[in-house]
């Protein structure tokens, strides 16, 4: 069975920051490049961050220079570090695990809040 189970949600004032991290289980997880989306309220889902099975990294416009992306494939993790926050990164966000084979499968983990407030 394939988990992937997002923590280090909450909530922060704007200019501060967070950790997010997603714990993969039931994937061979160096098989999967992986993601981080986020979904605001009355918006779509949207890509912030993604990163190779060969650890490249690539980001959203809005998030460059203020979010990080990484992975441990010893830890089955992936994390994704977010700096100066600002109100209009309040959204849910939601890991993807994507393989590499074929047929292509994805996976997603449940979502963990980020709210951004004074």
């Amino acid at each position: 069975q394939v988990q992937l189970v997002e923590s280090g949600g909450g909530l922060v004032q704007p200019g501060g920051s967070l950790r997010l991290s997603c714990a993969a289980s039931g994937i061979i997880f160096r098989r999967f490049a992986m993601g981080w989306y986020r979904q605001a309220p009355g918006k779509q889902r949207e890509l912030v961050a993604d990163i190779t099975i060969g650890g490249r990294a690539n980001y959203a416009e809005f998030v460059k220079g203020r979010f990080t992306i990484s992975r441990d494939n010893a830890k089955n993790t992936v994390y994704l570090q977010m700096n100066s926050l600002k109100p209009e990164d309040t959204a849910v966000y939601y890991c993807r695990a994507d393989g590499m084979g074929y047929p292509p499968v994805n996976y997603w983990g449940q979502g963990t809040q980020v709210t951004v407030s004074s």
